[in-house]
């Protein structure tokens, strides 16, 4: 039975692991009974690769879970194939809303433009909640570089009520992820050499210019930065996060 607190778990968790590096954090936490049951929650976007990598170096058959919102870039949906296929992940899990949930929502499929929140709610929230009901513990690859809340992320989060966030790559600087992918030679997101630095639904990302913060593509011309299945304090992040 799992320590019950959340803050406790968390604490003991980053004391143990603070001087290690991200791939002992990812080993050693797929199989630390603090954690318990472990899934890496995945986009297939442009930086996913790394701690997709690392997984199949050290838990292949770990539990991915990937959200298919259905307005997802062709060429994403693609490049999940062939990273999976090239990095021997067996546990990839297409999940999302169920066609019922779809008909009632949005059978137009036009929800995005009238209420985006809504729209991230029902296409990856609930769906991300429904799979990770089974899990005592989620692995994400935020970093404190990516500005906002995260800038204060560490290791391990407690996630109210009752899971554990992971977050093996907290502490890496955007240059250490580049590398890592070159010196790895893993495969790019298409996309990212077409302007699109982070890469969400078809209908609200766009290409981003020279100068831009890397997600400003995403939900351009709102204050939305954020699509939910990310949480401070417990709370479902809803439009923009203050520094």
């Amino acid at each position: 039975m799992l320590d019950q607190s959340l803050d406790d778990r968390a604490g003991r968790l980053n004391d143990r692991y603070r001087h290690h590096a991200a791939t002992e954090v990812l080993r050693r936490a797929v199989s630390d009974p603090d954690l318990g049951r472990v899934a890496l929650v995945s986009s297939f976007g442009a930086e996913s690769v790394v701690l997709l990598h690392m997984v199949s170096r050290v838990a292949p058959g770990l539990p991915v879970l990937f959200i298919d919102t259905q307005m997802l870039f062709p060429e994403t949906l693609e490049y999940q194939r062939e990273v999976a296929a090239k990095l021997g992940l067996t546990n990839v899990q297409l999940i999302g809303a169920t066609d019922a949930e779809i008909a009632r929502h949005d059978p137009d499929g036009s929800l995005h433009q009238v209420n985006p929140d809504a729209c991230c709610d029902f296409r990856k929230t609930v769906p991300l909640e429904r799979a990770l009901s089974q899990y005592d513990a989620w692995i994400t690859g935020r970093k404190r570089f990516q500005g906002g809340q995260r800038k204060q992320l560490e290791f391990f989060e407690p996630e109210p009520p009752h899971r554990l966030r992971v977050n093996p790559l907290a502490f890496w600087r955007s240059e250490d992820v580049q590398e890592y992918m070159a010196e790895n030679n893993l495969p790019r997101h298409p996309l990212v050499a077409r302007g699109y630095p982070s890469i969400g639904c078809a209908p609200c990302t766009s290409p981003v210019k020279p100068g831009e913060d890397p997600r400003s593509g995403r939900w351009r011309g709102s204050d939305k930065t954020e699509c939910g299945i990310h949480f401070i304090g417990g709370r479902m992040v809803r439009g923009k996060v203050s520094a």
